[in-house]
């Protein structure tokens, strides 16, 4: 039996936002961190299978001209036919059955990338092992919420925590 577990790492505003209401995320560009990659690079070589959102996705898409995750299995999850697209699989499959098993398949833990509708989900769902936020030193006013309205109510177990630059790095398991 593997021990992947399934981890939400986002990065978020003082005020609870994960991106502008448009969604971009270009206001997490100029904050002070440890000047390498604020950790990303440790906890990316814990993964095995990524997990997005279609509006996630179509967001990494304009980041950067090289799908930043290509050398592993990705699932777009989307109530809507798409067409097909590199280095991804789109799936309309219930998380219920779809996240264990890839939680079994996986080579790693699954990575919960986003968006906010997911996060409510998967909790609702009991699917979420840990998450791991990066709170970002910046109040947006408004955005696209972390935990949006109608999210179950949820308990976590701070795990860590950690000063990287101007960001607060909190590890959380769901209780």
């Amino acid at each position: 039996m593997n021990n992947n577990k399934v981890v939400l790492y986002i990065a978020m505003s003082l005020d609870g936002y994960i991106a502008k209401p448009d969604g971009s995320v270009d206001w997490l560009y100029d904050v002070e961190g440890d000047g390498q990659d604020n950790g990303y690079g440790e906890f990316y070589n814990t993964v095995g299978t990524l997990v997005m959102g279609r509006l996630t996705y179509e967001e990494v898409l304009k980041l950067s001209d090289d799908f930043p995750y290509a050398n592993k299995p990705c699932y777009v999850l989307s109530r809507s036919k798409q067409a097909p697209a590199p280095h991804i699989m789109y799936t309309d499959e219930a998380i219920d059955t779809l996240i264990p098993r890839l939680k079994h398949a996986s080579d790693g833990d699954v990575w919960l990338v986003g968006g906010g509708q997911l996060v409510s989900a998967f909790l609702e769902a009991k699917l979420l092992d840990e998450l791991y936020i990066a709170v970002i030193p910046k109040v947006l006013g408004e955005g696209i919420p972390l935990f949006p309205k109608g999210t179950i109510p949820s308990t976590f177990q701070l795990t860590h925590m950690e000063k990287i630059g101007q960001i607060v790095s909190l590890s959380y398991k769901v209780i």
